[in-house]
């Protein structure tokens, strides 16, 4: 007699997340630093505030990679570059030079809500666009050892809109990308950079923003649901939603 061996979703989803544990327990676990500074552009007359998170270590990291972090929708409050630590600290554990950039100032006009999205707040991830690229500019100049190669870009929500611009207008400079839950912004078609994105459980995405399901096999995107609030991806989630997020970038970033 044959019997068919029926796995829950529920089961494969705690099977994954203890490969995953394992996996990155296996690598390195750095104590952390924080440093802040603030870049001024001159060109745009803008400051830009950034938090920069490395793996404490005397130890010279040959080929050191890069992640670059764009935060949610703060409304110009400001602080919003420090509120992912358990995400940034923990990539700097594993061995990434991971930099956080502040987008919003208090002076900056509050983001529209009305109209068309994808028209009205396009100069907004605009600017975002061009603060990552100024970041990166900077970073290449005074961190020349750092590996450019393989960088990685990561955002949430809004700042998730400013990554997939950012990765749709400058496609040579991003290897990776990672969105979390971004909703307006067309994620790029496209097989390199290597695009990814995780989903929360309560916010759609806008028509178009994510590939569909031909184009996600044409271009091998990675889009992943989740049991995850889109508030909570940030410092307020539980200790297990942050563990699942954590998985599943490190396993995005560490894949060849």
């Amino acid at each position: 007699m044959k019997y068919k061996i029926v796995f829950s979703p529920f089961l494969i989803l705690l099977l994954y997340n203890c490969a995953l544990k394992k996996n990155f327990s296996a690598g390195h676990n750095y104590e952390t630093k924080l440093d802040t500074l603030t870049f001024f552009d001159q060109s745009r007359n803008r400051k830009i505030p950034v938090a920069f998170y490395s793996p404490k270590t005397d130890q010279t990291l040959p080929k050191q990679k890069v992640v670059i972090f764009s935060h949610g929708y703060g409304a110009n409050k400001g602080g919003d570059y420090l509120i992912y630590s358990y995400l940034t600290q923990k990539l700097a554990s594993k061995g990434y030079f991971t930099v956080s950039i502040q987008h919003e100032l208090p002076t900056d006009e509050l983001i529209p809500t009305e109209g068309k999205i994808q028209t009205v707040r396009m100069p907004f991830w605009e600017r975002g666009a061009e603060n990552i690229l100024y970041v990166l500019n900077e970073l290449k100049r005074t961190r020349p050892d750092l590996d450019y190669k393989h960088l990685t870009l990561i955002g949430h929500s809004n700042g998730g809109d400013m990554t997939a611009l950012f990765a749709g207008k400058h496609p040579e400079l991003v290897y990776k990308v990672i969105t979390m839950d971004n909703r307006r912004m067309y994620l790029p078609r496209t097989s390199l950079p290597r695009i990814y994105s995780l989903r929360s459980n309560d916010y759609p995405a806008d028509e178009g923003v994510l590939p569909s399901p031909e184009e996600q096999k044409k271009y091998h995107i990675t889009i992943q649901p989740t049991d995850i609030n889109h508030g909570h991806m940030d410092n307020k989630g539980s200790e297990k939603e942050k563990e699942t997020l954590n998985n599943f970038i490190l396993q995005y970033i560490e894949k060849q």
